[in-house]
């Protein structure tokens, strides 16, 4: 990160409990959408079968505070495009430098060239528990999944970054 950026600290909650914490830069902040880059923040590899997530990898990261997603854009240390990672989340909460995001256990993969969409961690997400404790939110988490897809298969899924 450059000596004149802003750097954010991202907190993933999942279960009420911190998943994970990690600095970022914040890129912009248009009081809707938050964009942050950070580099790849889990230890070692993150083998998933479709993608690798390693050491130098980049994730560009788009929060919004009136939708329950949050979109990754992940390259390589060389700036290859991996494709674009997607959690269902309740809407960013964003508090002097602290973004603080709750993950629901529904997640969405995209690859670089699109062709690829895949649903993910559908059976975390029943086993969460959220369904019976909260079935409005889970209800929301699924609807959301469900335009998130369809908005990953088309071509207005680039818009969302822009």
């Amino acid at each position: 990160m450059s000596a004149n950026s802003a750097e954010v600290d991202v907190v993933l909650v999942k279960g009420g409990r911190t998943k994970i914490r990690y600095p970022a830069e914040l890129l912009g902040d248009d009081g809707t959408r938050i964009a942050v880059r950070a580099p790849w923040a889990g230890e070692g590899v993150r083998d998933f079968g479709f993608v690798r997530f390693e050491q130098g990898d980049v994730f560009t990261e788009y929060y919004w505070r009136d939708r329950w997603y949050s979109v990754k854009e992940v390259r390589t240390a060389t700036g290859t495009l991996k494709g674009w990672y997607c959690d269902i989340t309740r809407p960013a909460v964003l508090t002097g430098t602290e973004l603080v995001v709750e993950d629901l256990d529904l997640d969405l993969w995209r690859s670089a060239d699109g062709t690829d969409v895949l649903r993910l961690d559908e059976d975390e997400f029943a086993e969460s528990g959220l369904p019976e404790t909260d079935p409005a939110a889970a209800a929301t988490a699924l609807a959301t999944l469900d335009e998130l897809e369809t908005l990953a298969h088309g071509t207005d899924f680039d818009a969302l970054l822009k």
